[in-house]
């Protein structure tokens, strides 16, 4: 579904697709990513991050308190990106260039 989203939204612009599965968060780097509580029930927090120079579409799970801070700072300053949202982007094009590393 995320591929068929990225492909409608980036086009040709979108040459492949990647999962980020490392056991650390991208954002903070320290805690295990995946479940969070949200208003009363559980859910995963599944994102995607376009690597435009490489033309992929990286899928990632962030953890919860990630994922909630970047939640209510969204609600707080609407279609603005925080400094996090940098780190991330940094931490998945790092754990990209391993992985293409690690194919040799």
């Amino acid at each position: 579904m995320m591929y068929a989203q990225g492909k409608a939204q980036f086009g040709d612009a979108m040459k492949g697709f990647w999962l980020y599965d490392g056991d650390l968060c991208p954002a903070c780097q320290q805690n295990g990513s995946g479940v969070v509580h949200f208003k009363g029930k559980e859910a995963l927090s599944i994102n995607g991050f376009m690597y435009r120079e490489r033309g992929i579409l990286i899928g990632y799970f962030l953890c919860e308190v990630c994922t909630l801070f970047i939640h209510d700072q969204s609600q707080k300053h609407p279609y603005q990106e925080t400094p996090l949202h940098a780190k991330i982007e940094e931490n998945l094009r790092n754990a990209y260039h391993g992985y293409l590393a690690s194919l040799n």
